[in-house]
């Protein structure tokens, strides 16, 4: 197989740039040997540089066929996958073992794949890769950012975000209509929130699904009439002017007013 003809059902856009290749391999920084975990390899070009790097100990997913049978003739060297990364149970390929995460990852599920990152986060200390420009900007937006929601909070509980670069279009094939960047994220030494965890994740959503209202209309329901947070000043802000600590700490205010919304 010579080449692979990138499909549009897979959200493929094969990077053909080495040059931004090296750049996101290099964005792992590594210091040490590691695991590392490749989504969406396609044909190989972010492959290749991993392979070369002496610290990475490289694993590969992939779930197009076509792209699989490339890379075992192609690059055989390498250990690759033909899984679903979303349906893949991502921490038995490494026996328990903490390992890093990177990829160009397909923009239809861009989201899903850092929500799963999010869900096994004791196992991956570190996360690499290229998204939509867009989703960059919201991963890495601050407090009082119009980017700034739901994904921010969430995953800023957690990690340590950092918009690295921007890539352009051309570099691809095909060419997305949008604006590419490459983020990293490091787990931060933060174990577990100081706050019933699933009602801070049920607090963030609510509020960030009515963003442009003040927290104290879109919470109501959830917290019910006569709860005393509701005649706190703190729900007279937006949701996108909270820090994770504050929603933290809202998060122990609705908690404490009514028990039945622990989770």
């Amino acid at each position: 197989m010579r080449y692979v003809i990138p499909k549009k059902s897979l959200g493929q856009h094969f990077l053909r740039s080495e040059e931004t290749a090296a750049r996101i391999a290099d964005s792992l920084a590594l210091t040490s040997p590691m695991s590392v975990l490749e989504v969406g390899p396609g044909m190989g070009v972010l492959t290749r540089h991993l392979l070369d790097n002496p610290l990475v100990r490289l694993t590969c997913v992939e779930l197009d066929k076509d792209s699989v049978s490339y890379l075992a003739e192609h690059m055989p060297q390498a250990n690759v996958i033909h899984a679903d990364f979303l349906k893949t149970n991502i921490d038995e390929l490494f026996s328990g073992e903490p390992y890093a995460v990177i990829g160009n990852y397909p923009y239809n599920i861009s989201s899903q794949i850092f929500f799963k990152v999010l869900e096994h986060r004791d196992s991956i200390p570190l996360c690499c890769g290229m998204v939509q420009k867009e989703v960059a900007e919201r991963l890495a937006a601050k407090p009082g950012s119009k980017a700034y929601g739901i994904i921010s909070v969430l995953l800023q509980a957690y990690y340590d975000i950092e918009y690295l670069f921007t890539v352009p279009p051309e570099v691809f094939d095909p060419p997305p209509k949008v604006m590419s960047a490459v983020i990293r994220m490091r787990r931060n030494a933060v174990s577990r929130l100081d706050c019933d965890e699933t009602l801070f994740k049920t607090i963030v959503k609510t509020a960030f699904n009515q963003r442009r209202k003040m927290m104290r209309g879109s919470l109501k329901a959830l917290l019910g009439n006569g709860h005393p947070l509701l005649a706190d000043n703190m729900l007279t802000m937006r949701p996108e002017q909270l820090s994770v600590q504050q929603f933290v700490e809202l998060t122990n205010k609705a908690a404490t007013g009514n028990r039945q919304l622990i989770i």
